[in-house]
């Protein structure tokens, strides 16, 4: 019993090394030991106080626990870097009353990503997620809250998913 449970795990840990490196979450770093996300300028038209800050701090804190990766502010293996391009509210749909019955706000980044080790890898992309409220909600602090987080939570997988994914 011992030996066929022994070469059950050889065969187990053998399947896993051949894979290359690979997290749970199914990120490939391939040998990259460290990344950076520089800071996401507001460049949209419309300017929400305090959304680059935040977008930069989700994309980070989402990297750090999908991965192995370590943060580093220069000289990073994987270097995240952009500017939110976009911030608008638009109605979706109308009441009978020709009034809005629900709002969508639609925040759009604009994301480069440099695989120093692999440059093939690097891109240029556009990343865009809304969220719906009904048009009576006024967005702010708490409806604004939890539209942020999941737009945030929406744009910073895309790109994680972009990057380090074959998806």
């Amino acid at each position: 019993m011992k030996k066929l449970f022994f070469i059950f795990c050889s065969v187990l840990l053998l399947s896993l090394q051949s894979c290359g490196i690979y997290s749970f979450t199914g990120a490939d770093t391939g040998e990259a030991e460290s990344f950076q996300v520089n800071f996401f300028q507001n460049n949209a038209d419309l300017v929400e106080p305090g959304i680059d800050r935040a977008f930069t701090i989700s994309l980070q804190d989402l990297i750090l626990n999908q991965t192995s990766l370590n943060l580093t502010n220069t000289n990073g293996d994987l270097i995240f870097e952009g500017e939110i391009t976009e911030y608008y509210i638009s109605p979706m749909s109308a009441t009978a009353q020709n009034t809005a019955a629900q709002n969508r706000l639609t925040i759009t980044v604009n994301v480069r990503y440099y695989n120093t080790l692999e440059p093939d890898k690097d891109f240029e992309r556009r990343f865009s997620f809304y969220f719906d409220y009904p048009a009576q909600t006024q967005l702010v602090g708490a409806a604004l809250e939890t539209a942020l987080d999941e737009i945030y939570t929406r744009l910073t997988q895309d790109i994680f998913n972009a990057a380090l994914t074959d998806w």
